[in-house]
C-alpha cells in the first residue's frame, strides 16, 4: 500500500469533511496527474473511496443537528437514479473526452460563480447569521438538480459535494454555512454510492487503489467535520470559498504551482479580514466570560452530554450542603 497515497487521501478527507466537497475535484487528479492512474480507473476508485468515506463525515454533522434531511431526501430522489444514467452515457460515449471537457469547463464555471455567491451572502449578512428555520423546500427544483448532478457524478466523479453545493446556494441561500456542509455530505453517501456500483458493474474499480485512498480519507473526513460542524459559520465559508477557486482552477488544468499560490493569497486574505473585522464587530458588546479550556473538546472526541442533567446535579449537590 502507498503510504503516499494514503497520506493524499488524509489531506483530501479533512477537506471533504470541512467543506462537503473536493473529493472528486481534487481526489481524481491526484491519482491520475501525481499517481499514473488511468482516468476510468481514477474515477470509478474515488467513487468507491467517497462511498465508504462521506457516511463518517455525514455521521458528525447528524449528531450536531447540522444536516436538514428533506434537502437530503428530494436530492437524492433525483440524483442516485441520474448517476447510473452518467455511468452508462460514459460508457456508450466511450473515451467521452470531449463531452467530459465541456462538464469539466461548465463546472468550473460554476465553482466561480458559487464563490461569488458566498462572498456576496457574506457582504449581505451584515452582522449575524440568518437561521434556515423559514427554510421552504422546493421540491420539483430540487428534484430536478439533484438529477443533473447526479449525471455529472457518474460521468466524472466530480460534483457530488462541488455540484451540490453550487445547487443548494442557488435554491436555498438562507443555509447556515455549516448546515450546508452537512447537508451535502449527507445526500452524497447515497449518490456517489450509485455510482460506484455502476462503474464496479463494469469492472472498472480497483479495490487495492480504493483501499489505499481510504487508510488515509476516513480518519481525515472525521477530522475536518468535527472541525466543520464546531466552527463558526465565518470559518467554514471562508473554507468554502478558499476550496471552490482551488477546485475551479483545477478544473480549468492551472498548473499545481500557480494553484499554491492562489490559496496561499486567498487563505492570508481571509485571516486578514477576519483580523479586522473582529474588533469592529464587537465594538460596543460585553465580552462573554472566558471559559475553561477543555482539551478534549478542542479534539473533537469528546462525548455530547446533557447540559441539564449536569445543572440539577450541581442544585443537588448545593441543596445538600
Amino acid at each position: 500500500m502507498d503510504p503516499v497515497m494514503a497520506l493524499a487521501g488524509l489531506g483530501v478527507g479533512v477537506v471533504v469533511g470541512l467543506t462537503g466537497m473536493g473529493g472528486g475535484a481534487l481526489m481524481t487528479p491526484i491519482l491520475v496527474l501525481f499517481f499514473g492512474i488511468p482516468p476510468l480507473a481514477a474515477v470509478s476508485s474515488d467513487l468507491a473511496a467517497s462511498a465508504v468515506m462521506k457516511p463518517f463525515g455525514g455521521w458528525v454533522h447528524a449528531r450536531r443537528g447540522t444536516v436538514n434531511w428533506a434537502l437530503v431526501r428530494w436530492l437524492c430522489l433525483g440524483s442516485v437514479p441520474s448517476a447510473f444514467l452518467g455511468v452508462l452515457l460514459m460508457r456508450a460515449l466511450g473515451d467521452g473526452e470531449s463531452v467530459q471537457d465541456i462538464v469539466r469547463l461548465a463546472l468550473g464555471v460554476a465553482l466561480l460563480l458559487a464563490v461569488a455567491g458566498l462572498l456576496l451572502k457574506a457582504y449581505k449578512s451584515g452582522k449575524g447569521e440568518k437561521s434556515d428555520k423559514a427554510l421552504t423546500v422546493r421540491p420539483v427544483p430540487t428534484v430536478l438538480l439533484g438529477a443533473l448532478g447526479g449525471v455529472v457524478v457518474g460521468m466524472t466523479s466530480v460534483g457530488s459535494g462541488s455540484l451540490i453545493i453550487v445547487i443548494l446556494l442557488a435554491l436555498y441561500p438562507m443555509l447556515r454555512p455549516n448546515d450546508l456542509v452537512g447537508t451535502d455530505l449527507v445526500q452524497a453517501i447515497p449518490l456517489v454510492a450509485a455510482a460506484a456500483l455502476g462503474h464496479a458493474i463494469f469492472g472498472d474499480l480497483q479495490l487495492d487503489l480504493a483501499a489505499a485512498v481510504l487508510v488515509g480519507s476516513v480518519p481525515g473526513v472525521l477530522i475536518g467535520a468535527r472541525l466543520s460542524s464546531r466552527a463558526p459559520a465565518g470559518v467554514v465559508r471562508a473554507a468554502l470559498v478558499i476550496v471552490l477557486i482551488a477546485s475551479a482552477l483545477k478544473l480549468f488544468e492551472v498548473p499545481t504551482a500557480a494553484v499554491g499560490v492562489v490559496v496561499a493569497v486567498t487563505t492570508v486574505a481571509a485571516i486578514v479580514i477576519a483580523t479586522r473585522r473582529r474588533p469592529a464587530f464587537s465594538a460596543g458588546v460585553p465580552a462573554a466570560p472566558a471559559e475553561p479550556v477543555d482539551a478534549l473538546a478542542i479534539a473533537g472526541w469528546d462525548q455530547p452530554q446533557d447540559r441539564r442533567t449536569e445543572d440539577e446535579t450541581d442544585a443537588k449537590g448545593a441543596q445538600s450542603q
